[in-house]
């Protein structure tokens, strides 16, 4: 039996003139590209926050600001049943478009799309892609004081927590 892994995961929704900004990609286990949100996993000393900067520049060349908590979701694949992936998914806006930076491997490019369009291609990811823009649609947003970061300091060094 294989052991369960939990994946920490962010994704960003970003809105522009009635457009979303999605990630044309490739992936484990599936022949043709997908759709996603920007997204991927966060990295050892990353804040949720910073791991959604990053994965957004890195798989679209788009700097964007942080604005709110869309929400959290939880996504078991069916092809993967030992693993879940735990996605803390923001609402952003883009601040910079770089047109010439280096995407990561995998990577087609960024596609703006309205939620008829993806739906009309077939290929989003996850229903995570598509439920998070239904929820950015219908205005749903939390405050990011909702998420506490704890940053290590050195007066705190014990392991409780």
């Amino acid at each position: 039996m294989t052991a369960w892994t939990a994946h920490v995961t962010v994704a960003t929704v970003v809105e522009k003139n009635g457009k979303f900004l999605f990630v044309e990609e490739y992936t484990e286990g599936v022949t043709h590209t997908v759709f996603n949100q920007p997204a991927g996993h966060v990295e050892c000393g990353e804040t949720l926050i910073q791991a959604a900067i990053r994965e957004t520049m890195e798989e679209t060349g788009h700097a964007i600001a942080v604005d709110s908590l869309l929400g959290i979701y939880t996504y078991t694949p069916p092809m993967f049943p030992d693993r879940t992936y735990f996605r803390f998914c923001f609402l952003a806006h883009v601040l910079e478009y770089f047109p010439e930076a280096g995407l990561d491997k995998g990577i087609v490019g960024p596609q703006w799309m309205t939620l008829g369009e993806l739906l009309e291609t077939g290929r989003a990811r996850s229903p995570l892609v598509i439920k998070a823009v239904e929820d950015a649609l219908s205005g749903q947003k939390y405050p990011l004081s909702l998420v506490y970061e704890h940053q290590n300091s050195p007066l705190f060094t014990t392991l409780d927590a």
